[in-house]
């Protein structure tokens, strides 16, 4: 009211329990959480370090057995200043809180790797600046995809064999070892073993939204045909789109592209649609059976829909992935003042710490 005017400073006031940015940065700020980050919370800032912004239900998806136990540490972490967060405005509803690393966090991963906070390329204003970027919805989507993958990967064991994420990387490291000729939205590996055989299916990710032109779809395939030609190595494309109506179009766009390629058995393509998932499921993810290869120039072809695990025989001669993710050009130096240079995290958590399974995660 205008007779009770709000004094300035009371706007000021910090959420209680919160640590303010200059008590987050000071030596015994860092002490506390060395008695108190365990090795999944850690994990955890590296997978905001390199995905840049996880939701609560992907986090819960990634490392927590339930929604209370995510919440209820991420709260901790929160009022640590490990982590920031945000809500990005939604027309109807609410959306879910946004997690990015927070300045603490950034400082504690630096640690790890033995760099400065400079050296990390980490600005808490950058991280932030996520909550207002035209491809939020689009990082969140990839973030989506993977964190599914790792969803199944904890919670629906296959009947005599296990399947597992083996590699995530993110657009910007991708970005960092492609981007001459193309930048994928990803780059994924999947391990299956059955018994003591072993095998594994790697692939890079175009994610659409829906939002470009079904043209310049099919046109990316000219630049992983220009990545295959330059590396030597066939690594299929898996295009996963919005819905099945979508998808028929996009297929048509790239089998045109595909036809033309001057060695399309370098770019095996495969296609899925997000309306094909079982929404009854308790995680349904893209390892299930909704992928259609692009097997000839003909988009509309009937033909079965494979598993991510059985992606593989659908291309006939399709050499194995190399041993490791390194072998792609990932280095692996820690050392050097990059962020990019950090190794990329397991996309698997290390287990609960006994305390917290007794405390949150029951």
């Amino acid at each position: 009211m205008i007779t009770t005017a709000t004094r300035q400073h009371t706007l000021r006031g910090h959420l209680p329990g919160r640590h303010t940015a200059r008590a987050a940065s000071s030596v015994e700020h860092q002490a506390m959480l060395a008695s108190r980050l365990t090795a999944r919370d850690k994990w955890l800032l590296a997978l905001l370090h390199e995905h840049r912004v996880l939701t609560t239900a992907q986090i819960q998806d990634a490392a927590f057995p339930s929604g209370r136990s995510a919440r209820q540490r991420l709260r901790d972490l929160y009022l640590w200043r490990v982590v920031s967060r945000f809500q990005p405005f939604q027309q109807l509803g609410s959306a879910p809180m946004h997690y990015v690393l927070g300045p603490a966090g950034a400082a504690v991963l630096a640690a790890e790797h033995g760099l400065e906070l400079k050296d990390l390329g980490y600005r808490h204003d950058r991280a932030m600046g996520i909550a207002h970027n035209q491809r939020l919805a689009h990082t969140v989507g990839v973030n989506d995809f993977f964190t599914s993958l790792i969803a199944r990967t904890r919670h629906i064991p296959a009947a005599g064999q296990a399947e597992a994420l083996g590699a995530w990387w993110s657009e910007s490291r991708c970005a960092r070892h492609f981007g001459d000729l193309v930048i994928p939205d990803g780059y994924g590996r999947w391990r299956i073993r059955h018994g003591s055989t072993s095998r594994e299916v790697e692939w890079f990710l175009e994610f659409d939204t829906g939002t470009e032109s079904l043209t310049k779809v099919g046109r990316k395939l000219t630049g992983y045909a220009r990545l295959a030609e330059s590396t030597g190595i066939a690594t299929p494309v898996l295009v996963w789109l919005p819905a099945t109506r979508r998808e028929a179009g996009a297929r048509t766009a790239l089998a045109r592209v595909h036809a033309d390629l001057d060695n399309p058995r370098a770019v095996p393509v495969a296609t899925a649609a997000a309306n094909l998932l079982d929404p009854t499921s308790p995680h349904p993810s893209p390892a299930e059976a909704v992928w259609l290869p692009l097997t000839s120039a003909r988009a509309d072809r009937a033909g079965p829909r494979y598993r991510l695990a059985d992606l593989a025989d659908a291309w006939p001669g399709l050499p194995p992935p190399a041993d490791t993710a390194d072998d792609q050009g990932e280095t692996g130096d820690s050392t050097a003042a990059s962020p990019d240079r950090l190794p990329p995290p397991s996309p698997i958590p290390p287990p609960a710490t006994p305390n917290r399974l007794a405390r949150s995660d029951t």
